[in-house]
């Protein structure tokens, strides 16, 4: 049986993005990352990219003017909106956004939980960023959003996979990639990484991806073989927590488990995540 953080290489993931038809990278977020990364993007031609899908121009002026990025200035355009935000923030809202086009909560019941739960969790890991110091908002929000994509492309291929997510509700997530790996040949971190390495996420953010339920090797500094951040993956089960907390839910086990660590590499105490499930509560 493969490990779940046994995938080291580009050549890897194609057997998975083949086998479970992962939706390829979109042409506008590829055309749009390789105009980022020139050395002086021309704001005309990415303006120009965003504006030729109206749903996407529409989710990106919606997402810009709301709470979440709590700007005083209220973008009237994509093009203003993207002077608002900054290169590198644009490319992972549009990222998100683009995420969701690819699997609509419409397409089921189970596949809108997985969008609650994961809107949720990338909500949540805003709100860690600003409390704990090194993680940047709009990264944050992104590795909450993708943390368990991988999920959503197995919703998508496998009519009995809300079974195994029933069964493993409160289970261990290692637990839960063990019997996704005895049923299908592929657990939910290893696909999530596919995803994100075939849309061009850092590889750092993929990484984090794929050792998500494997902190025990974060912790003990396997992550230096493996290419993960310590920072990012303890922001994702903290978000998880908090947003598990805030629905009503208990302690899993995962962070149980791993909650030392996580508070040790964010720097900051139990009562700081007291405060933010408190905060989170009050505002819904």
């Amino acid at each position: 049986m493969t490990d779940a953080t046994t995938v080291a290489a580009a050549g890897d993931i194609d057997p998975i993005a083949r086998d479970l038809k992962i939706p390829p990278c979109p042409e506008i977020l590829a055309k749009f990352s390789a105009e980022v990364r020139r050395d002086d993007p021309d704001p005309r031609v990415l303006t120009r990219l965003i504006t030729s899908d109206a749903g996407l121009s529409g989710a990106i002026l919606a997402a810009v003017n709301s709470p979440l990025y709590g700007l005083s200035t209220k973008a009237t355009d994509v093009a203003h909106a993207l002077t608002l935000l900054g290169l590198r923030p644009a490319t992972h809202l549009i990222t998100g956004l683009l995420l969701r086009q690819a699997f609509p909560a419409a397409a089921g019941g189970l596949m809108r939980r997985y969008w609650d739960e994961s809107n949720g969790v990338a909500d949540a890991a805003v709100a860690v960023a600003a409390t704990a110091r090194g993680i940047g908002r709009e990264e944050a929000y992104t590795y909450g959003l993708f943390r368990n994509c991988g999920m959503a492309v197995m919703i998508a291929r496998f009519p009995d996979y809300g079974d195994i997510v029933e069964a493993h509700a409160d289970a261990p997530g290692p637990e839960l990639l063990l019997r996704e790996e005895a049923r299908y040949r592929y657990n939910h971190a290893r696909v999530g990484y596919a995803l994100a390495r075939g849309w061009g996420l850092p590889e750092p953010l993929a990484r984090s991806i794929l050792l998500h339920h494997a902190l025990d090797r974060i912790a003990a500094r396997a992550h230096e073989a493996a290419g993960a951040q310590p920072r990012l993956a303890a922001c994702g089960l903290l978000a998880e927590q908090v947003a598990r907390l805030c629905a009503g839910g208990t302690l899993s086990a995962e962070w149980q488990a791993h909650e030392a660590f996580v508070l040790d590499t964010l720097e900051i105490e139990v009562d700081a995540v007291v405060a933010l499930v408190q905060a989170r509560t009050a505002a819904t």
